[in-house]
This record gives C-alpha cells, sequence and structure tokens, in this order.
C-alpha cells in the first residue's frame, strides 16, 4: 500500500516527465521553426536572384542553360532539407524514447518491489506461486527489452535508408548536371 508521501512523491515525479517531455517538444518545434525560416528567407533571395537571371537572358540556348544549372543545387538544396527535418525529428524522438525507457525501468523496479515485498508476506506454502509469477515477470521484461531493441533496431535501419536515397538523388543530379555540361 502506498502511503499519502510515496503517492505524492510519484505523482511529482510524473508532472516533472510530463514537463520535460513538453520542454523537450517545444525544443524540437523552435527547430523545425528556424530550419522553416531559414529555407524560407533562402528560397525568396535565389527566387530573387534567378528572376535577375532570367530577365538577363538573351537567346534560347542560354535560357536552357540556366534552367539546366537551377536544377542541380534545388535537388541538393531539398536533400539536405530532408536531412535536417529528418535529424529533428529523431532527435526529438530519441528524447522521447530516453524518457519513456526511464520510466518504464523505475515501473519495474518498483513492481519488482512490491512482489518482493508480497512474497516475503506471503503464507508458508505459496512458494511455488510466487516463484511462477516471477518468472512470468522475467518473462514479460525480457519481451520488453526484445522490443525495444527491435525498435532500435528498426529506426537504425530506417536512418541508413534515408540517408543512402539522399546520397543517390544529390549523386544524380550531379552526374545530370555533368552530362549536360558535356553535351
Amino acid at each position: 500500500m502506498l502511503t499519502p508521501e510515496q503517492f505524492a512523491a510519484i505523482q511529482k515525479a510524473n508532472v516533472e516527465t510530463l514537463f520535460g517531455l513538453t520542454t523537450k517538444a517545444f525544443e524540437g518545434i523552435e527547430k523545425l521553426v528556424e530550419l522553416n525560416l531559414t529555407a524560407s528567407k533562402a528560397a525568396l533571395s535565389e527566387a530573387a536572384e534567378t528572376t535577375q537571371s532570367l530577365l538577363g537572358v538573351k537567346d534560347a540556348q542560354e535560357l536552357l542553360a540556366l534552367q539546366a544549372a537551377l536544377f542541380q543545387p534545388l535537388a541538393e538544396k531539398t536533400a539536405a532539407y530532408s536531412r535536417h527535418l529528418y535529424d529533428i525529428g529523431s532527435s526529438t524522438g530519441a528524447e522521447f524514447g530516453r524518457a519513456l525507457e526511464g520510466q518504464v525501468a523505475e515501473a519495474q523496479q518498483k513492481f519488482l518491489s512490491v512482489v518482493d515485498n508480497a512474497a516475503k508476506n506471503a503464507p508458508a506454502g505459496s512458494e511455488t506461486a510466487v516463484a511462477v509469477f516471477k518468472s512470468a515477470v522475467a518473462a514479460g521484461n525480457n519481451a520488453l527489452e526484445s522490443v525495444q531493441k527491435a525498435v532500435k533496431q528498426a529506426a537504425d535501419v530506417a536512418e541508413a535508408n534515408f540517408n543512402a536515397v539522399a546520397s543517390q538523388a544529390v549523386t544524380a543530379s550531379k552526374g545530370a548536371k555533368a552530362k549536360r555540361a558535356s553535351a
């Protein structure tokens, strides 16, 4: 049975966790807003430069060359933007994951403490039932750890795939630019 002091301490810890996660969420949003503002400013500046370049075009060949020159940096910038966006999302998600893992570990520890306390106070002859219960709890903990490992591995694979796709996109756009330049 929880004492009022223990219950208050648990509630206080939960509120602190909630505010900590809220702070991390706002930090992620701030980074996202900053990224979008920076990208918007750069896009506006580049649009002005492109417009000036287009106004200075004298013939169709120069227009085609200008158009070809615009696509390669666009692919690189899109890949960089996507990478920053992914980094913000994954770092914010990692913060939430660490907080969740900490909460789960703490809850498991408290639960095991309650089980141990109950086992000490169990009537004589219930040792087998207590051992079965403890075994079930251990199996549940092992299953949870396996799921956590699988989720981390899936996140690592997703990140590797994202990096590979972004790298291929930039390489393809550079290759296309090189072909146009040699033609």
